[in-house]
């Protein structure tokens, strides 16, 4: 049996262990629609749900893992059943032409308007 903190963190949903700890602890990760807390055992079946500000994503554990593996592996060990992700948490990129040297004070601006800052 694992841990949720360390299962949400092996299979890369978290990018730290403590990430995942404190995510848990604040109450944005629900096991079977109950909250929990960072030492609640995982078992396979249980459906892990995960708020994101604007997106909540949905989980099956189908394999238990108690270390960090590569993102193929990691994959195989739950099943998404998340909606889509919304288009409005979808961020424009601001792209630039190749060797157009350092973007002027105004091109700044639009950047840091279009980041949202």
């Amino acid at each position: 049996m694992t841990r949720i903190d360390v299962w949400l963190w092996s299979v890369r949903i978290y990018k730290t262990r403590s990430m995942a700890t404190q995510a848990v602890r604040g109450g944005h990760v629900r096991c079977n629609g109950a909250p929990v807390k960072p030492a609640q055992r995982v078992v396979p079946g249980d459906l892990i749900t995960v708020r994101t500000p604007g997106w909540e994503r949905r989980f099956e554990v189908v394999q238990l893992l108690d270390r960090r593996v590569g993102a193929p592996l990691a994959r195989a060990a739950y099943r998404d059943l998340s909606p889509e992700r919304p288009a409005h948490l979808s961020a424009p990129v601001a792209r630039r032409e190749r060797g157009s040297g350092r973007p002027t004070k105004k091109e700044r601006r639009e950047i840091e308007r279009l980041r949202g800052r």
